[in-house]
């Protein structure tokens, strides 16, 4: 069946836009098609032999004896053991002997294919030893609609393309591994505030039409489904009226229909869902068994849902677990690792040594480079005196098993008695230690700290350095000897509260007061999302400054291989830094009431696709530091482009698979003209018809050494050129002109070539 509905705009009485969600039923089954033939041929040969409430209990969540975020039912007559569920994306929470990561908006600043399959194959190994079957991540939503998000940091990227890449890599890296991934949050949850019911105010709504739901949103889930995701995680607010985890044209038209997902899909905790979820197209619920239960037994046995619906729930489930190989003695028995840690417990260590090179060089790859006057860094030579300033320049006063270890407030206490759903406003500086993560669900705590004091200081002792520091005045004294200035400042966030604004007086004010003493002042920023420079970035002391973002627990090693250029900088931004927070316009704010007494939050995306680049290349506006931007301790240069059309024509097919065929394939030639060994972004743009200015539509990372050249290919696949046609409720391709764009960041792009698109008719595709 293919459902032609539309995400269509009603007018309403007083005549503003509304949004709602078309019905779409029935639930399409589970197909167990191409890589999911055999697991679902074992999971139906299974299936077929449990009872009702067998099925019943396998699709729910149940009281557990561990500390998974989530336990699903068994069936020990049939071996099959039931599943431990756990947080999160960026690592194992919320327990021990586990490695601290860097976090996913860290990764996404290495725009490295390479190191973002080994942090997910390394994470996968960690959850495995601990008994986890799930991983509940990674996450393409939000994806940063909102530079204030309080989750953006969960996520590699604002821009849906780079975004996609990455969470393709992390999956199949988890799934190798041996555990489930789990792709969320399903669709438009781009905001904290009102995401949730709370005190009589309904969850808000995110109004999206059609095209940008499409072209922008589902983008990276698209690839999440090309990868093979094992489930999908619902999201808490409402899409277009209706809850998600009971929209059935989100979850049975567009990610089970058009998007051909033969996986299951689980309810965030305790969102709103209703009995008809299942219907819906809902496989799971968690943490208990919400509607469902005795009550989607019942429900089976009096026609309200079809026993061929609860069926299919139940293979998706048990197929998504042959998936990845958890049969048998595949894996430890759920949850063996999960323990309430100020009990006695067993020691599951999980951590692989063979993992430690890799998890540093991400460290390393994420920091980004976005000032450097008079060759500032790296250090010529060792300096011999070095200042250090700034809270975040160190450890957290405590690393336990509290609940600030859990939730990732270890450097922001305050946040820990906060209330979900209550109204806060937390310092945007996390001014007890340095931070390596973001809050709560997808936080990861680290087995240790190296910070970056710890870390100067051992360079100190190698080099006979003499190092001053202080780390908790607002307007410190600075030895006038000193060789260097170094302050570190940060930018937390956390799920649950979005941010109050994107920088802070009081991490500014240390910065410029060093800088009034300091010719050689260089600022290094933890930062869990986009952070504003401007109070001081232009000041001619503040000769360096280094956006560090979440490394994990390698945050001190890294950061002193690159000042002292034993390690070149690589990373680019994976999104835009603008002068003002104004700059940003509408979408700065999270959506709130209109009026007083006001229940019923909407959100309207009327912006479509145009966020970030995307919305600073149509308007105009000069960004601080754009998109993709970087610096390098040395130089390239691009040259030669080249673009072959491989198939782009009405002649050949478009649909299903076919979307991802090589339409395109485009050269480059790149040397590296300056002094040094080094790393480059190589990143294409392509200007599409009736659409942003230019998007990202590939990149690749490669290592040059001084004089070398290399030539670089990307592949164009169908879907790249293609735009979502709202009538014909298909992808196109237009026959037009379109531009290709090549260079190293959004803004510095100087290889550009036209060519013309001639299709006849246009080519129709399909998910």
């Amino acid at each position: 069946m293919k459902s032609i509905l539309a995400f269509a705009g009603l007018i309403s009485l007083a005549g503003a836009a509304t949004f709602e969600s078309p019905d779409v039923y029935p639930s399409p089954q589970g197909r167990g098609t191409g890589a999911w033939s055999s697991a679902y041929a074992s999971a139906e040969a299974m299936v077929s032999q449990m009872t009702l409430e067998e099925k019943v209990n396998i699709t729910m969540g149940v009281e557990s004896p561990n500390t998974c975020a989530g336990m699903t039912g068994s069936v020990p007559r049939l071996q099959y053991p039931g599943l431990c569920l756990h947080d999160a994306g960026n690592g194992v929470r919320a327990t021990d002997l586990v490695t601290a990561f860097p976090s996913a908006l860290h990764v996404g600043a290495t725009w490295d294919r390479n190191l973002t399959w080994q942090r997910g194959w390394y994470m996968g190994k960690e959850f495995k030893a601990k008994g986890v079957n799930i991983i509940l991540g990674p996450n393409a939503g939000p994806l940063g609609r909102s530079p204030l998000g309080g989750r953006n940091w969960e996520g590699f990227s604002v821009d849906p393309y780079l975004s996609g890449k990455l969470n393709y890599e992390t999956i199949v890296a988890h799934q190798e591994a041996g555990v489930m991934a789990n792709i969320k949050h399903l669709v438009g949850n781009e905001q904290e505030t009102y995401r949730r019911p709370y005190f009589g105010v309904e969850a808000v709504s995110s109004n999206i039409d059609d095209k940008t739901m499409h072209e922008f949103y589902l983008w990276p889930f698209v690839d999440s489904v090309h990868a093979g995701v094992a489930s999908v995680m619902c999201s808490y607010q409402r899409v277009n009226s209706t809850y998600s985890c009971e929209n059935s044209k989100v979850l049975n038209g567009l990610l089970k229909e058009e998007m051909d997902f033969q996986g299951f899909v689980i309810l965030d905790w305790n969102a709103i869902h209703n009995l008809n979820s299942a219907n819906a197209g809902l496989d799971m619920v968690m943490p208990l068994g919400g509607h469902f239960g005795q009550n989607l037994t019942d429900a089976v046995n009096n026609g309200t849902v079809g026993e061929e619906r609860l069926t299919d729930m139940a293979t998706r489930i048990v197929a998504a677990w042959y998936l990845v190989g958890q049969e048998g003695d595949n894996l430890p028995a759920p949850g063996i690792g999960m323990s309430n840690l100020t009990l006695p417990h067993e020691q599951v260590e999980a951590r692989d040594p063979a993992s430690k090179p890799s998890t540093l060089e991400t460290a390393i790859a994420g920091h980004v480079l976005v000032k450097n006057e008079n060759g500032a860094l790296p250090f010529q030579e060792p300096p011999k005196m070095i200042s250090v300033f700034g809270y975040d320049a160190t450890v957290p006063p405590t690393k336990n098993v509290d609940k600030l270890f859990e939730l990732g407030y270890t450097s922001s206490q305050e946040m820990g008695p906060a209330e979900l759903g209550t109204q806060q406003v937390f310092d945007q500086a996390a001014r007890g230690g340095a931070i390596t993560t973001g809050g709560r669900a997808g936080a990861n705590a680290p087995p240790y700290m190296l910070d970056p004091l710890s870390a100067i200081q051992y360079k100190a002792h190698e080099t006979d350095a003499w190092v001053n520091w202080d780390l908790s005045s607002p307007q410190p004294q600075v030895n006038g000897a000193s060789d260097v200035c170094l302050v570190f400042i940060n930018a937390i966030a956390t799920e649950g509260w979005d941010r109050a604004g994107l920088h802070d007086d009081f991490s500014d004010g240390i910065v410029l007061s060093v800088a009034s003493q300091c010719s050689n002042t260089i600022v290094i920023i933890h930062a869990a999302g986009t952070r504003l420079v401007d109070q001081w970035i232009e000041h001619p002391n503040v000769t360096a400054t280094v956006i560090a973002h979440l490394p994990g627990q390698d945050s001190g090693p890294a950061l002193v291989k690159l000042l002292y250029g034993e390690v070149g900088f690589s990373g680019k931004l994976p999104y835009t830094i603008a002068k003002n927070e104004s700059d940003y316009g509408e979408v700065l704010h999270p959506c709130g009431l209109k009026f007083e007494g006001d229940t019923d939050p909407q959100c309207e995306f009327k912006e479509g696709s145009y966020l970030d680049y995307r919305a600073f290349d149509k308007q105009g506006i000069e960004p601080r530091f754009e998109f993709g931007f970087g610096l390098s301790y040395t130089t390239f240069s691009y040259s030669d482009l080249k673009i072959s059309a491989v198939d782009i024509s009405s002649s050949t097919a478009c649909n299903g698979d076919h979307m991802w065929d090589t339409a395109a394939v485009v050269t480059v030639n790149v040397a590296n003209t300056g002094d040094r060994e080094g790393q480059e972004v190589v990143q294409l743009y392509l200007a599409i018809p009736n659409s942003p200015p230019k998007q990202l539509r590939g990149f690749e990372k490669i290592r040059l050494e001084p004089g070398e050249q290399a030539t670089v290919r990307i592949e164009l696949d169908k879907r790249d050129f293609a735009v979502w046609d709202v009538v014909s409720q298909q992808w196109v391709i237009q026959e037009a002109e379109y531009e290709v764009f090549v260079g190293a960041s959004s803004r510095d792009l100087p290889l550009r070539e036209k060519f013309v698109v001639e299709t006849g008719d246009m080519t129709e595709m399909e998910i």
